[in-house]
């Protein structure tokens, strides 16, 4: 991978949305066009930045960090500069300051002359000032083909044409989805959404479908973090929909050696209480950092989890913003019945680490693409609890194609049993019927974790960059 691209080399900026499942995919994007011989400019907050894995002293010529302060915005936290620094209903906040960044940006584009800007969805004021000063538009899109299609054309998203104005809409499969899918939101998932996040009207915010209608459309090419061996007939109807250069960017696995942010001490004991485990029995549960669970939906899932009678490794967050720590919701002598066989472990944890570890078997997620990326990559089953965002639809294709099985939920208000949590769980790590769920997820592996075929995806899209740009 040291190896560097004949000919002249470009300069690229990068400028992810401030969420560190956002900034650690554009980060790994950015090491592997600096190991091409690219020059890199990373741009994001000085906090997010800090965050940021150790750039390789080979690559510390070519990848450069440049970090904009992020401007106040009423009501948001002062240290406030990532999704996880805020409650999920403030994140409209976020993106009212993440706009304001809109003049740093600009200015560092029209001094550096990059000849192509790598963006997220949330940037919906880059592209027409970028094609202004001819810097050629890349969005890196972190979601799978089906969520993509899902959202629906480019053009319907900016004019809200489609007419999906209701939670019900979003529960059965779009018009331009040509084959038989079972691949909907549940109303419940839908409805929670709506729920919880400020009115983003009252905030003067640009609306999420909006920016990434223009995201898209106004991109010259579209990288996707996926591979069409995963979802063919997503990829297919992905192109279709946007009728411009659709490229698979691969998985982007994850490094261990990244996988940083606490302290080797804290991973010791962790791994002695993993290695303490027989090979393949204990289910890892993290929920991500954006969306909280109630003292309810925390009850059933422990009560669950101890009645599956599985060893099992549980990372809770105290959410910023909430009432009340999850940690001090569990259900009255939980961790103390449960301490033999169970860790429940507060605060951020290294997920790709334990992940990795041979005890682990199971992996009960929120269906994250990221998390569903680090454990197909590495193999484990997945029981799926999906809560936000895209995670719905990425629970349903899982389902489709027998990677994981689904904890079964009310359909309207999203509530489930702790039955429910115990047999999905059994089923998944123990039982004979799911067998066939967890010899796939072992053949994932192949194809989650295969770093040639993901960086042989990644060349095609940056000789793309390198061959198409605008820039004399």
């Amino acid at each position: 991978m040291e190896a560097q691209d004949s000919g002249e080399n470009l300069h690229v900026v990068v400028f992810p949305w401030l969420a560190m499942g956002h900034l650690i995919p554009f980060f790994h994007l950015s090491k592997h066009l600096a190991q091409k011989g690219h020059k890199v400019s990373f741009v994001s907050t000085p906090r997010n930045v800090t965050k940021l894995p150790k750039i390789p002293p080979q690559l510390s010529s070519l990848l450069n960090l440049v970090s904009f302060p992020l401007p106040q915005v009423t009501k948001l936290p002062l240290d406030a500069e990532s999704s996880a620094d805020v409650p999920f209903r403030a994140q409209s906040l976020l993106k009212r300051a993440f706009d304001l960044l809109e003049p740093a940006l600009i200015s560092f584009l029209e001094s550096s002359t990059p000849d192509w800007i790598i963006y997220d969805y949330a940037s919906h004021w880059l592209h027409r000032r970028a094609a202004e000063l001819g810097v050629s538009r890349a969005y890196f899109a972190l979601f799978n083909a089906a969520w993509l299609s899902f959202l629906g054309p480019p053009s319907d998203l900016i004019d809200c044409r489609d007419a999906r104005s209701t939670a019900e809409d979003f529960t059965v499969v779009p018009k331009w989805v040509p084959f038989e899918t079972g691949v909907v939101y549940r109303y419940h998932e839908i409805a929670k959404n709506v729920d919880r996040e400020i009115d983003v009207n009252s905030l003067s915010i640009t609306p999420d479908a909006v920016r990434f209608g223009l995201a898209l459309d106004e991109s010259d090419v579209v990288a996707v973090k996926s591979r069409p061996e995963l979802e063919p007939e997503w990829f297919g109807l992905l192109r279709e929909l946007y009728r411009r250069p659709v490229f698979p960017a691969g998985f982007l696995p994850p490094v261990v050696e990244d996988d940083g942010g606490g302290d080797d001490v804290e991973w010791v004991g962790i791994k002695e209480w993993l290695d303490e485990r027989k090979e393949s029995s204990v289910v890892y549960v993290a929920l991500g950092t954006e969306a909280t669970l109630t003292r309810e939906e925390l009850t059933e899932l422990a009560l669950g989890l101890e009645r599956s009678e599985l060893p099992f490794f549980w990372v809770i967050r105290n959410s910023p913003g909430s009432d009340q720590p999850e940690s001090e919701m569990l259900p009255d002598g939980f961790v103390e019945r449960v301490k033999d066989r169970g860790m429940v472990h507060v605060g951020w944890a290294p997920q790709v680490r334990i992940l990795s570890h041979d005890s682990v078997g199971g992996f009960l997620t929120h269906c994250g693409w990221n998390s569903v990326v680090e454990g197909l990559g590495l193999g484990r089953v997945l029981v799926l609890f999906p809560m936000v965002n895209d995670q719905g639809i990425n629970a349903r294709l899982l389902s489709e194609k027998g990677v994981g099985v689904e904890i079964e939920r009310n359909e309207l208000d999203g509530s489930f049993s702790r039955d429910c949590v115990a047999e999905s769980v059994r089923l998944a790590m123990v039982d004979e019927s799911g067998e066939s769920l967890r010899v796939k997820a072992k053949e994932m592996r192949d194809l989650f974790g295969d770093k040639d075929g993901n960086d042989r995806y990644l060349n095609e899209f940056i000789s793309f960059l390198k061959e198409t740009r605008t820039r004399t």
